[in-house]
Formats: C-alpha cells, sequence, structure tokens
C-alpha cells in the first residue's frame, strides 16, 4: 500500500519524493488513520498482518517523505535494510485493529496522539519522545465499554469526539449504537 500525497487541484505536488507520482510513502500493509502534529509531522494508524503472514503486529508509524515501510517484506519490529520500522507495535498476540487518529492540540491530552481500536475496542493515548520520533508511553481509555472503536477526532474549540462501529456486521450492537460521544474531562 501507499499513502498519496495531492495537490488541491488534483496535480502532483512538485516536490513529492517520486517524480510525476503521487506516492509519498510506500510499503504500508493497511493505513487507517492519519494524523499532523502542528508542526506537519504525519503519523498513522496500521493494520498488521493476518492469515498465513502471522498475526497481529498492528503498527503506528512516523511517516517521512520517500521512506519504504516494508510490507510484506517485514512486519512489526523486525528489520531490514533502510526499510522502516514503527514508532510502536501491538506485539505477536495483541490485535488493536487501529483506526482513526488525531493528534491532541489543547486540554489535558495536548501534545498526544490518541488511536481508536476496532478489535481492541480501546482508545489509545501515545506520548511520543520530545522530537516526535519514538514512542514513550501508551495508554489506554474506555477497554472495552464502548464496543468497536472507528475514529476519534478533535473539534476546534478542543473538544473530543469519540465514534463507535457496532453496526457494520463485526460488532454486537447495543440498543443506543451507533454513536458518536464526546469525552468530557471531569
Amino acid at each position: 500500500g501507499k499513502i498519496l500525497r495531492i495537490a488541491r487541484d488534483g496535480s502532483v505536488p512538485i516536490d513529492n519524493p517520486f517524480e510525476n507520482s503521487y506516492v509519498w510513502s510506500l510499503g504500508h500493509r493497511n493505513p487507517q488513520g492519519l494524523a499532523w502534529s502542528p508542526s506537519g509531522q504525519l503519523y498513522s494508524t496500521e493494520h498488521g498482518p493476518s492469515g498465513e503472514k502471522g498475526c497481529c503486529q498492528d503498527e503506528i508509524n512516523r511517516i517521512e517523505k520517500g521512506q519504504n515501510y516494508g510490507w510484506p517484506i517485514i512486519s512489526g519490529d523486525a528489520s531490514q535494510g533502510l526499510l522502516k520500522t514503527p514508532l510502536l507495535q501491538s506485539g505477536d498476540n495483541t490485535t488493536w485493529a487501529p483506526a482513526g487518529m488525531t493528534w491532541v492540540t489543547q486540554g489535558p491530552w495536548a501534545g498526544q496522539i490518541l488511536f481508536a481500536a476496532l478489535r481492541g475496542q480501546t482508545l489509545f493515548r501515545l506520548s511520543l519522545s520530545e522530537d516526535g520520533t519514538a514512542a514513550a508511553r501508551l495508554a489506554q481509555h474506555f477497554p472495552r465499554q464502548l464496543g468497536r472503536l472507528r475514529d476519534v477526532q478533535q473539534a476546534p474549540d478542543g473538544t473530543l469526539y469519540l465514534l463507535t462501529s457496532n453496526r457494520d456486521g463485526r460488532g454486537t450492537p447495543g440498543p443506543e449504537d451507533d454513536r458518536l460521544l464526546r469525552i468530557i474531562f471531569e
């Protein structure tokens, strides 16, 4: 898979890494969510392998111009040559099935990444190193309380919203699903 960068008018940006190509980065298995830091650094959530290629190893990646993230040659923490390894991965026995993500700019979680998990049914909060190149701490919120979580976003006023995804044929819907939830700090 690839992450593409397209100019607003539909053209290929002149500073894309591959001449006459929309491709910004490649070697992705299944990117699900994208978030930009205030400085413009791009991060992504990505589903890991399944079936004959193994299990789990869902990823959080720091996306860099022109880099190859290795799929299908490597996954998880495996490394080979110049292929990029993730900032964080779920391990060989845990599946997050990460979905939407956002960079929090206001409130008590400012400066951290939030990402929703479908199979993991958890809202994850990731703190990064000061330079944003390494994972520092991963916290879990609402584990298995709301079902499958599809997306998390921050509104311009700083309000955080969480979207459930239990009526997609893979979840167990409750009478009030699916929901858009507002996160309130007390």
